[in-house]
């Protein structure tokens, strides 16, 4: 589990800087944060699904595309969440979207795991 967890994170960096990196960009062209987060995030996912199926849980099973998808839907939807409320106490969105990864991280790898590549963990 330690190993899984401590790979998982590392791939995530890798994943996390390609997905804000979209997000930062969407930003900078002053695209509203609701849609930079869904540009990045559809972009991201079939990256993050080759990445972490394949380097984290040794999963090259295309059928789970369906719920990997549903899993960053629900991330999706927390994040926005999370930047509405950051927004709404006039946070900077760069630093907002940062905060974000934390809690988006913890319920990914959560869901992954029990959701999407529960066989393969």
């Amino acid at each position: 589990m330690k190993k899984l967890l401590v790979t998982y994170v590392l791939v995530g960096i890798l994943n996390t800087i390609f997905g804000y990196s979209l997000f930062a960009f969407f930003i900078f062209l002053q695209i509203h944060y609701a849609a930079a987060v869904l540009f990045a995030t559809v972009i991201g996912v079939l990256f993050n699904f080759k990445t972490i199926g394949g380097l984290v849980f040794k999963s090259h099973n295309n059928a789970l595309i369906f719920r990997f998808v549903a899993v960053y839907v629900i991330v999706y939807l927390i994040n926005v969440a999370g930047l509405k409320v950051f927004d709404s106490y006039g946070v900077d969105m760069y630093l907002a979207g940062f905060l974000m990864l934390f809690p988006a991280t913890a319920v990914s790898f959560t869901l992954h795991k029990c959701f999407v590549f529960r066989e393969a963990s």
